[in-house]
């Protein structure tokens, strides 16, 4: 890491301040030097997105100026933010999904000839980017929409890289990748710095915020609560800054009955992605699924959710044969899922959050088949305050809330419905480390009142908190099983590479 140079800074903010209905960000004056990479850290909700929005040019601050090198910067647009060499990596995808990689990388400058796109030319400038960020093997005429949610964020990543760029502004650019993929995003970071480029990193990693950036700049209710070396400071420092106190201390896993077997599933197939799974979730139960990527745990809850058909396998939910012949299914039958993609999949963002948390249940706020709003706002009012989601009211658009907030909003409409069962893929993705224990405490509280939950994560270490038992999975089939108290993260890590290192030496020889 370079310490940061005492020269004119290569963006300087003052005073920056935004208000919508009310402030959002206040007061905000920062440095930013050319070969630095500062990171943003802060809960949700506390002003990051919205800075790093005025200084890559998609909104205009209330109040406040920028320089940069020591002359006015107002941009009117990213377009003109990206002419002053300012690019920014957002973490909502911005591409276009029928395009090929090719095309959503070069949409603004698409060379041609004779007035006809020209596609000889657009893969030659293409694929040096592609190689770039990992995806050389890749065909650049490939639709953006057939790749995996991690690549194309690789591409996004790729598009920001393009043209002059004095300043990268990365948005929880790492929130969606795997462990390569990440790692070639860091050598790209690495060697853009060595270029002088600057760098705004925000990332709720906070282990990959001590890593990278060289000083930390902690935003608290819109305003900038310090700026310290990252090298002075631990996690806890920054946690601690971030929130204001403490966090973690109050959760207790514990105080939970674990009951009988409420969902049983055997043998469990389905292509190369899933082979002969076998497991029991009990009454009251966090269970949680841990494996490397490409290692079917996706894949195992869309079979336990209705959403693909098994070629084999049997499961019995409370008693009863469970073959859910579609989502629909799934849920009439008790079974929820939290998907990984929240806003894309998961929410209805411009709706009320009394519209989104009542979407599965519209049967018990209708009258005469309409909806009837009264009732619509009285069980959004309850769950909110049950749930403490932190919003003006049930009129409020979802897409207006923090991350951990939306979270809720899912859940709620879950709990609504009474399922039994509770599905969650990545449920703390894109979540800061605050709102992360509420939503572990509240699973926590749930399994006391006998809810059941299945729980993909990335993270082994939210796992290991959270959960009663551990299954890994590898390679598509079960590679283990752990309790708690009888687990380490090394038996588990072993477990999880298991089956892709048989697949490897099967390959060789």
């Amino acid at each position: 890491m370079t310490e940061p140079q005492t020269s004119m800074p290569l963006l300087r903010l003052e005073g920056l301040g935004k208000t919508y209905s009310g402030p959002v960000l206040a007061d905000v004056s920062l440095d930013l030097h050319a070969g630095e990479v500062l990171a943003l850290a802060g809960e949700n909700g506390a002003g990051k997105s919205t800075l790093s929005r005025i200084v890559g040019g998609l909104t205009s601050a209330s109040a406040g100026s920028m320089l940069i090198e020591g002359r006015p910067y107002r941009p009117a647009s990213r377009r003109a933010a990206e002419r002053q060499g300012v690019r920014m990596v957002l973490q909502e995808l911005s591409l276009i999904p029928p395009l090929s990689i090719a095309e959503n990388l070069f949409l603004d400058t698409l060379p041609s000839r004779y007035g006809l796109l020209d596609r000889g030319g657009l893969h030659r400038r293409a694929q040096p980017l592609m190689a770039r960020v990992g995806l050389a093997d890749m065909d650049p005429e490939t639709p953006v929409g057939d790749l995996g949610i991690g690549q194309q964020q690789m591409v996004e990543i790729a598009r920001g890289l393009t043209g002059d760029c004095r300043l990268l502004i990365l948005d929880e650019p790492s929130a969606m990748l795997t462990d390569r993929e990440t790692a070639l995003l860091f050598d790209q970071i690495e060697q853009l710095r060595a270029l002088g480029v600057a760098i705004v990193y925000i990332s709720h990693r906070l282990d990959e915020v001590k890593r990278l950036a060289d000083r930390i700049a902690i935003l608290r209710d819109g305003r900038l609560a310090g700026v310290q070396s990252a090298a002075a400071m631990q996690v806890e420092d920054i946690v601690r800054s971030m929130v204001g106190r403490d966090v973690g201390a109050a959760f207790d896993p514990g105080g939970r009955t674990i009951g009988d077997a409420l969902l049983d599933v055997r043998g469990m197939s389905r292509g190369r992605a899933v082979h002969d799974v076998s497991f029991t979730l009990h009454r009251g139960e966090i269970l949680g699924f841990a494996g490397l990527v490409g290692s079917g745990r996706p894949e195992l809850m869309r079979l336990l959710f209705g959403a693909d058909r098994p070629a084999r396998g049997d499961m019995v939910l409370e008693g009863r044969p469970y073959r859910p012949r579609s989502p629909r299914e799934a849920v009439a039958a008790g079974v929820a899922m939290i998907t990984e993609d929240r806003k894309g999949l998961g929410l209805l963002l411009p709706l009320a959050i009394s519209a989104n948390v009542t979407l599965a249940s519209l049967r018990t706020v209708a009258n005469g088949g309409f909806i009837d709003h009264r009732a619509e706002a009285d069980a959004a009012r309850r769950l909110i305050g049950d749930l403490r989601i932190r919003c003006r009211d049930g009129d409020q658009p979802v897409a207006e809330l923090s991350g951990g907030n939306q979270q809720k909003v899912v859940l709620a409409r879950w709990l609504l419905r009474d399922c039994p069962v509770l599905l969650l893929d990545e449920p703390t993705r894109g979540i800061d480390i605050g709102a992360r224990y509420e939503i572990y405490a509240l699973l926590a509280e749930l399994s006391r009142q006998g809810k059941s939950m299945i729980v993909i994560s990335s993270d082994l270490r939210e796992l290991m908190l959270l959960c009663d038992r551990i299954c890994v999975m590898s390679a598509g089939r079960l590679a283990g099983a752990f309790k708690r108290g009888a687990w380490d993260q090394d038996s588990i890590l072993a477990a999880a590479f298991s089956g892709h290192l048989q697949s490897s030496s099967q390959e060789q020889a």
